[in-house]
């Protein structure tokens, strides 16, 4: 008999409760194995491929792209004795014909769910028969005796009549056919000759609403409307009295015409058809309920310094010409890390967390370095592990394998734990700088701005200087004033002149 098994939603992070289903890799009737990628899900902190634990044949998807399920849901359900019983067809022995066979969990099963639209469009079937609308259950005993077996319960068609429909008997009505549209033949207009003008017979005749014959042919008539004249208050001057061109000019002259009213122009409107709903679901969801707790939270302070980097800049032109650093992409951000690290060393307060329920300040000696990048998704910020102990072409190519794997929706949930203190990269927006906001459980974040041409005084001289902002936001409970001042002045010291990271380390 084939066996059944569930693959339920599970905890692919720290303490996690949901997901959205993004892509199905599998369909029924696939056949996996163990370890076999299954399906793409989107957590509160990045996009993680499940595996299958399970070998077989896919009956079931139970969940459809986009959805939204809480952990420990059923997603999947697996045969994983395909084969069944040796000498008897997979298809015969998938349900039997009195009883459909319940999966492992009954409880977690979703009724109704037999012949239910799945993704894609296709229809969620047992092995062996079509799809069904009905819910899965034991047929009902007439007299204590089974139903009559060998008829599956099949789907009404969608042409099914309904009840009301006429007996069998009756003559099936015959379908009229709508007799095909006869095209009106198109109507050529006459075209008027206007009739010469006589004194029997004037060329057009009218009434100007008072009983009183009005003379003027067509064109003349035209150039009346045109003009708002009436011709019931013109005299001709024609031949039998008849109104000329030059008359109804001359009628429009004598009458001073009112003003054209200009419409007013259409208000304004706005209604939901011009607007655009987005889900708060994913990453930008845990992402704004950890900001909105972390500024409710730690009270922060931001102070700004201006800081030339010349010197820092030239020396990542030689630093990028190099043989040691062959290949690598060497940024601004990189040294603004590395002057970060040798100031923590510095001053380890910074390095540390508010922990409430203790009543303590952990101070940490390591510095997983968080580095924020902007993704489609939202704000993610993986860190780089003990980045302290690395050297600065580690450091380098740790941030471009932690931003590039960022925007790739690729980040797990082990890469975005344990952050102790975050530096954010605005400059490469434009940005001159900000007050960031604190990642929730550290203490301080960095924000660097766009390194700009700007002009500066140097040794009592106006010159051009390669200038940045710096701005830096920290927990008010842990550091104070003083503490931040020295920090942050530790770190403009540096990209100033990086000769002191020397002295620093």
């Amino acid at each position: 008999m084939p066996t059944f098994k569930q693959f339920r939603l599970p905890d692919a992070g720290e303490g996690l409760t949901e997901a959205e289903i993004l892509k199905w890799y599998v369909k029924p009737g696939d056949m996996v194995t163990v370890n076999q990628t299954i399906v793409e899900i989107e957590t509160a902190k990045a996009a993680v491929e499940l595996p299958s634990p399970f070998a077989g044949a896919v009956t079931e998807l139970l969940v459809a792209e986009g959805a939204t399920v809480d952990v420990g849901t059923p997603i999947l359900t697996v045969d994983v004795d395909p084969e069944g019983a040796p000498g008897v067809p997979p298809a015969a022995q998938a349900q039997p014909e009195d009883l459909v066979p319940p999966l492992p969990d009954e409880g977690a099963v979703e009724p109704g769910l037999i012949g239910s639209p799945a993704p894609g469009g296709r229809t969620a079937v047992l092995v062996g028969y079509g799809p069904r609308s009905v819910v899965a259950k034991r047929r009902p005993r007439k007299n204590g005796i089974p139903a009559a077996t060998g008829q599956a319960a099949t789907a009404q068609p969608a042409t099914a009549q309904p009840a009301t429909a006429e007996p069998a008997t009756a003559e099936p009505a015959t379908a009229q056919v709508a007799p095909e549209p006869v095209a009106p033949e198109p109507v050529v207009p006459e075209p008027v000759v206007p009739e010469p003008v006589a004194a029997a017979e004037p060329a057009r005749q009218g009434s100007n609403g008072h009983g009183v014959s009005v003379l003027a042919k067509p064109p003349v008539r035209k150039l009346a409307r045109d003009l708002g004249v009436d011709l019931g208050t013109v005299t001709g001057s024609g031949d039998g009295g008849v109104i000329t061109r030059a008359d109804v000019e001359a009628a429009a002259r004598s009458v001073a015409q009112p003003e054209p009213v200009t419409p007013a122009p259409a208000a304004p409107t706005w209604d939901a058809s011009r607007e655009q709903r987005i889900p708060i679901k994913g990453v930008r969801k845990h992402t704004a309920a950890a900001m909105v707790a972390s500024a409710f939270t730690a009270p922060h302070v931001t102070e700004w310094l201006t800081v030339d980097m010349t010197e820092t800049m030239r020396l990542r032109d030689r630093v990028a010409a190099s043989r040691e650093f062959a290949g690598v992409k060497v940024t601004p951000l990189v040294f603004a890390a590395r002057a970060l690290l040798l100031a923590v060393r510095r001053h380890p307060m910074v390095n540390s967390a508010w922990d409430e329920q203790a009543q303590e300040i952990v101070v940490k000696e390591y510095v997983n370095l968080g580095i924020a990048a902007a993704t489609p998704r939202g704000l993610v910020v993986p860190n780089v592990k003990d980045a302290g102990r690395l050297t600065t072409r580690e450091l380098a190519d740790a941030i471009k394998e932690l931003t590039e794997t960022a925007r790739a929706g690729k980040t797990t949930p082990a890469d975005m734990s344990g952050g102790t203190i975050t530096i954010t990269n605005v400059g490469v927006f434009g940005v001159d700088g900000g007050t960031p906001i604190l990642n929730p459980g550290e203490t301080a974040i960095l924000a660097l701005g766009a390194v700009r041409e700007t002009p500066w005084v140097v040794d009592g001289e106006l010159t051009v200087r390669q200038v940045c902002q710096l701005s830096l936001s920290f927990d008010h409970r842990i550091v104070d004033g003083q503490l931040g001042s020295e920090f942050l002045a530790d770190i403009a010291a540096v990209l100033t002149d990086p000769g002191l990271a020397l002295a620093f380390g």
